[in-house]
């Protein structure tokens, strides 16, 4: 089934709540760990979604406004942003996240109908109605939550979402026949994410 934009929606809050949740209490020592992306720790991780927060927020004032203002100024911004965060205490890094949710999600409740349908473009280069900015939220937040090595797994995340994402990444991949499995595991191989599909090649990460 095609996900709509109230699904959407839905999981970009349920997804930040679950982000959230999962980086709720760490210890400075906690911060300091790897995340299941290589070469990251989850300071890196938490500083990227908070980055993406307020990224996505350009993307909703450009759609309130008519102002054009891109996610990022440059790739180098996006690159500095995820750096910002090993240099951040964690405490500044919740804040940082905490204040980047928020306001992304006041900017988004407060669209009209007419302004969700502007056309914005992505740091991929492709325009879309801004309609696209929840499900672009709820991936980052659902597939990062699971990054953080908090517990939180691909079983965890919603399975409309799931299939949602399966049908995203699949197409992006370019990929038109998929392994049998689990559609958490199948979703997760997809991704480039920890699996347990037999003799299913390496994707690398995707997201």
């Amino acid at each position: 089934m095609a996900r709509t934009f109230a699904d959407a929606v839905r999981w970009a809050r349920e997804g930040t709540r679950l982000f959230l949740d999962a980086a709720g209490g760490l210890t400075e020592p906690e911060f300091e760990a790897p995340s299941l992306l290589p070469g990251w720790s989850r300071k890196h991780l938490v500083a990227h979604v908070a980055a993406n927060g307020d990224a996505l927020g350009n993307l909703v004032h450009w759609a309130a406004t008519g102002e054009e203002t891109p996610m990022y100024a440059s790739a180098e911004e996006r690159a500095a942003g995820i750096e910002r965060g090993p240099r951040m205490s964690g405490a500044e890094l919740t804040g940082w996240l905490a204040r980047s949710c928020t306001e992304l999600r006041t900017a988004m409740d407060a669209l009209t109908e007419a302004q969700w349908q502007a056309e914005v473009v992505t740091a991929q280069g492709r325009t879309v109605p801004a309609t696209e900015v929840p499900w672009m939220r709820s991936r980052e937040t659902f597939v990062h939550a699971v990054d953080l090595d908090r517990g939180v797994s691909f079983t965890d995340l919603p399975g409309g979402f799931l299939d949602a994402l399966v049908t995203d990444i699949a197409a992006k991949r370019g990929l038109d026949a998929l392994p049998d499995g689990p559609l958490p595991e199948v979703a997760a191989w997809l991704a480039g994410r920890p699996h347990a599909l037999a003799g299913a090649p390496d994707l690398g990460p995707w997201l």
